[in-house]
């Protein structure tokens, strides 16, 4: 097989594969069910992939998923942003960063 060299002008963008992609539509699509979100929006930079969800599409995203990588040595390439801006979570895998989100949907069953 041949080499995939870049189109000249371009530059490289950050994405998310599918795996990661189905695993945050998933939770997406959950949370629109039990109605916490209503909205989402991504952004692909040079540096950097995120998925913001919204409870409302005019208001601040309620959680930010950024993904990374030139921090995959070191924090952690995938970081989980609340409302103000704070990171909530940070981690290697995606699975343990959106445990808090994914809590959210847990409901206690009465006997």
């Amino acid at each position: 097989m041949g080499v995939v060299t870049p189109f000249p002008g371009t530059a490289q963008q950050v994405a998310f594969d599918r795996h990661e992609l189905t695993r945050i539509l998933d939770l997406y699509g959950r949370m629109v069910a039990a109605g916490h979100w209503r909205d989402y929006a991504m952004d692909f930079n040079r540096d950097i992939a995120c998925f913001a969800a919204f409870r409302r599409a005019t208001e601040r995203p309620e959680i930010r998923i950024e993904k990374r990588p030139a921090l995959h040595t070191r924090q952690g390439m995938w970081a989980l942003i609340g409302e103000n801006g704070a990171v909530l979570k940070r981690g290697h895998e995606l699975g343990p960063v959106l445990a808090p989100v994914e809590r959210r949907l847990m409901k206690l069953v009465a006997e």
